[in-house]
């Protein structure tokens, strides 16, 4: 895999996906969630490296990077600078960045520091806990799902897993509730669910909320209202993660957002429904803007 030198001097990786069209359209860069989550399990979003080169940075003690010397590296806003530092590494002077899930927060922080260097961003799935709101949706989602003969060992998972610090008994319990998080329970979802326990990496994972006080949360908040670029939210009505009315905070929170929501689908659109996600993330970046 190819590195990048980061702010503070460490090398991390990155993976690059050739648009199979050989287009030469400007790379989108895209970052996991999780938080702490081995990017792998983004895959190539559901084909979208059919017309467009995606760059998938490994953040910090995931993957194949190195882990943070200083704890405070795993906060998203330091992860925000090393999206930075890759930008420039790539030469771009102006990209498109797609965020799934937590990795959200990571592109608000980068959007509210960088606005100049965004054409337009993509959150996909994304959480309302920098806006400060925790909607109750997912949990109704969650429940109106309780006729699947999945769902009473998903819900047993959600109540032990917040007390829960054995790693191998964390791993097991994420399976376990692991189709809450897809729009159906078949075989190309437990394929990808099967990798989620493994791809955590705890120490990441606990840094990402660390060092942003009220304060900090609000600022980030203050700088959004000044993005310039356009901002597409895509939600999930099967989403029992992040559910729907995060998004909609999350693009409130810009002058140019705008929520899609998407039918039958949950937390991972790109696996749900392949051919209903990656039409409408192609259709916003057709519409790029035409800035210098």
């Amino acid at each position: 895999m190819p590195h990048y030198t980061s702010y503070d001097g460490t090398e991390l990786a990155y993976r690059v996906l050739e648009a199979r069209d050989g287009s030469a359209r400007p790379p989108l860069i895209a970052l996991a969630g999780g938080p702490g989550r081995n990017a792998a399990y983004l895959s190539d979003l559901g084909g979208l490296d059919a017309h467009h080169t995606l760059i998938i940075p490994d953040s910090r003690g995931t993957g194949d990077s190195p882990p943070a010397a200083d704890p405070s590296g795993y906060a998203f806003p330091g992860l925000a600078e090393d999206v930075e530092a890759l930008r420039r590494h790539l030469g771009l002077q102006r990209f498109t960045l797609l965020a799934h899930d937590a990795a959200a927060a990571t592109a608000q922080a980068y959007a509210a520091a960088h606005p100049e260097r965004l054409s337009q961003l993509i959150l996909v799935a994304p959480g309302a806990r920098l806006q400060g709101e925790l909607p109750e949706d997912a949990r109704e989602i969650f429940e109106s799902r309780a006729d699947e003969p999945w769902w009473e060992e998903a819900y047993v998972a959600v109540q032990l897993l917040p007390d829960t610090t054995d790693l191998a008994e964390v791993r097991r319990l994420l399976l376990q509730a692991a189709p809450m998080a897809y729009g159906r329970w078949e075989e190309p979802q437990r394929a990808h669910a099967l990798s989620e326990g493994e791809q955590l990496g705890p120490v990441p994972r606990a840094g990402f909320w660390q060092g942003v006080d009220e304060a900090g949360r609000r600022a980030v908040l203050a700088r959004l209202r000044e993005v310039p670029c356009p901002v597409l939210v895509v939600t999930g009505d099967r989403d029992a993660v992040t559910g729907l009315r995060a998004g909609e905070a999350v693009a409130e929170s810009f002058p140019d957002g705008r929520v899609q929501p998407l039918h039958g689908v949950g937390h991972y659109p790109w696996v749900d429904e392949p051919d209903l996600f990656r039409p409408v993330i192609e259709d916003f970046l057709a519409h790029r803007p035409n800035r210098p």
